[in-house]
């Protein structure tokens, strides 16, 4: 089971364990990580399940579709290059140990 490390705008950090194939958003909602409120419930047309990916981890999730890319523009808190929706990022093995943090806010 791949672990994500989530850490909070205050730093905060929370650690979970989740099962291939979950999103980085279904598993902070599942394990009650606050600071993602997915109001669409990950259909990407919202953007309140925004993070910022580690660095070490960008290359390793991939970069955003057009839909997320476009939907990136609106999120609450400054977009980075690292920004993506934690909906749109599927979690692996390979992505075991993926550290996010979350913007102060998402609305």
């Amino acid at each position: 089971m791949p672990t994500v490390k989530y850490i909070q705008f205050d730093g905060t950090e929370q650690t979970v364990e989740a099962v291939a194939g979950t999103s980085v958003m279904q598993a902070a909602l599942t394990n009650g990580v606050p600071g993602i409120l997915a109001e669409c419930g990950g259909a990407a047309s919202c953007a309140t399940c925004h993070v910022y990916v580690d660095e070490a981890w960008v290359d390793r999730c991939g970069g955003p579709g057009d839909d997320e890319n476009e939907m990136l523009e609106c999120t609450a808190s400054e977009r980075r290059s690292c920004s993506r929706l934690s909906c749109q990022i599927e979690l692996s093995d390979e992505l075991d140990g993926l550290i996010v943090r979350t913007p102060e806010t998402q609305s």
